[in-house]
């Protein structure tokens, strides 16, 4: 089983910035997809932003594109997300999701609350 573990959350102003990381445990990460997903109350979970193990190729949700920016590190085990400009509705637990089939995993969330 893999651990997830996120960490970088907090309370910022509208317009701040915020770094999320997600420390993997195991040796499967390199060859792992990444991505974050974040769920506000009453809504959906839904994904944020999506990297390959290689860290070649990404994907956005429309919301965050040209604010957010996934980044991974393989030699740390760690992924990343920059979240800059950042807005009320960004407000949310952010989750990490590792992709590897019977090994896909969650991490336990970590809070983000942007407000004045």
């Amino acid at each position: 089983q893999v651990q997830l573990v996120e960490s970088g959350g907090g309370l910022v102003q509208p317009g701040g910035s915020l770094r999320l990381s997600c420390a993997a445990s195991g040796s499967i990460f390199r060859f792992s997809a990444m991505a974050w997903y974040r769920q506000a109350p009453g809504n959906q979970r839904e994904l944020v932003a999506r990297i390959t193990s290689g860290g070649g190729y990404t994907n956005y949700a429309d919301s965050v594109k040209g604010r957010f920016t996934i980044s991974r590190d393989n030699t740390k085990n760690t992924v990343y997300l920059q979240m800059n400009s950042l807005k009320p509705e960004d407000t949310a637990v952010y989750y990490c999701y590792l992709e590897r089939g019977q090994y896909n995993s969650w991490g336990q969330g970590t809070q983000v609350i942007v407000s004045s």
